[in-house]
């Protein structure tokens, strides 16, 4: 939990962070360490059977994998964490521990494509039902609803459309029909700096830390977030057993370094969001802006009351549709023609053939994705020069 009275900027620092007994180093050291010793073969039992704390293997958990954790469920305000090989490493790990064959899933129908496919394609092979839904329209969540539901998944802000679902409204829905049914939110748009879902009524936090929670863009990972027991089923059967998907300790102590400026480093992606989505409104060449910062986004209310900030990433559609969208991308220059996002640089690309490129026509039109739509991740360079490379782009149209 965040300790009393300590600022965001000072947990990310300082949390769960471990002395180095050995030489007194600033910097926690990488346990880069497959295998650790046992004393004698009854402290190796004892471990095994859970009768004692301590090490044994990197895939059932590492030094300093463990400090990370400590430090993301602290920012979360979560029992505990598990961090994994990548976000859909720790997507695709929930899933298997929340679900078994017979059971039903409501799904929003804007999701990242690669979290669709394992829920429309991945899980249905293996007897999972999966409804898709808006879920910020309450009325489609309650109408899904059924005795053998057992999970809501959600983003919020949605990718790519930055759609906002109300996380209380959908959690209240849920738990009053059955408090069994867990309520997962992957929150790597938001970050625990901007957003925190478990506070919200959420059971399971899910987050691509390859995003922002890292933000230099040379890192793979991903975390989920939750109670205690469901953390520690999740390691032991959904990480261990069903999909390995254990990060490096040298990637975890990667993340580490990212996680101390996040705090300073959002401030700044959501400071240039707001000047980029001002001048995009602003331009006869856009026909729309999605960005929950603006009054016209449909969930700018719910997002100023359950987010500090409206975050750093913008889509808009450009006039002349997909063929407009795509020429203004090819003439980019500062801009990076990229996917991934929560990068210091600016990355923009093109949803319904890159990220989303899982989705059929049909699917994208359900999921509210024009086929022309651009997303764009703001990055930390000085927002004049991110306007004036969009106008390069858009005087070559």
């Amino acid at each position: 939990m965040k300790e009393a009275n300590q600022g965001f900027g000072t947990i990310a620092i300082h949390a769960g962070n471990a002395k180095d007994k050995s030489y007194g180093a600033l910097t926690a050291p990488i346990c880069q360490s497959s295998t650790f010793v046992f004393d004698d073969c009854a402290q190796g039992g004892r471990r095994f059977a859970g009768a004692e704390g301590g090490f044994i293997y990197t895939r059932l958990g590492n030094p300093t994998t463990a400090m990370l954790e400590t430090k993301l469920a602290a920012l979360e305000g979560a029992e505990a964490a598990a961090v994994t090989s990548s976000g859909m490493g720790a997507i695709s790990a929930v899933f298997w521990t929340v679900c078994r064959a017979g059971v039903h899933v409501i799904a929003d129908s804007t999701l990242y494509g690669c979290t669709y496919a394992l829920l429309s394609h991945g899980l249905t092979r293996f007897g999972v039902e999966v409804s898709f839904v808006d879920t910020a329209d309450i009325a489609q969540v309650k109408a899904a609803l059924r005795d053998n539901t057992v999970a809501i998944y959600l983003e919020t802000p949605a990718n790519p459309t930055l759609k906002i679902t109300d996380i209380r409204q959908v959690c209240d829905v849920a738990h009053n029909f059955n408090k069994n049914i867990r309520v997962i939110c992957d929150n790597t748009f938001a970050t625990p700096y901007l957003q925190t879902p478990l506070a919200l009524g959420c059971d399971i936090v899910v987050h691509s830390a390859t995003k922002y929670i890292n933000g230099h863009g040379d890192v793979v990972a991903g975390a989920a977030l939750g109670a205690n027991d469901f953390i520690s089923e999740l390691k032991l059967f959904g990480i261990k057993d069903m999909t390995g998907s254990v990060i490096s300790p040298h990637d975890a102590y990667l993340v580490l370094r990212g996680l101390k400026t996040l705090e300073i480093r959002m401030d700044r992606h959501c400071a240039n969001a707001k000047i980029i989505a001002r001048y995009l409104s602003e331009n006869p060449k856009v026909t729309k802006v999605y960005f929950p910062g603006l009054e016209t986004h449909p969930g700018h209310a719910i997002a100023q009351r359950q987010m500090k900030d409206f975050g750093g990433m913008i889509s808009f559609e450009v006039k002349g549709g997909k063929e407009a969208g795509i020429n203004l991308l090819d003439n980019l220059d500062l801009c990076t023609l990229a996917v991934s996002l929560g990068d210091a640089e600016t990355l923009i690309e093109h949803p319904a053939s890159m990220t989303h490129s899982t989705y059929t026509a049909a699917e994208l039109k359900k999921a509210g994705v024009p086929e022309g739509l651009v997303r764009i991740s703001v990055g930390l360079e000085n927002p004049q020069d991110i306007i004036a490379d969009l106008e390069r782009g858009f005087s070559r149209i």
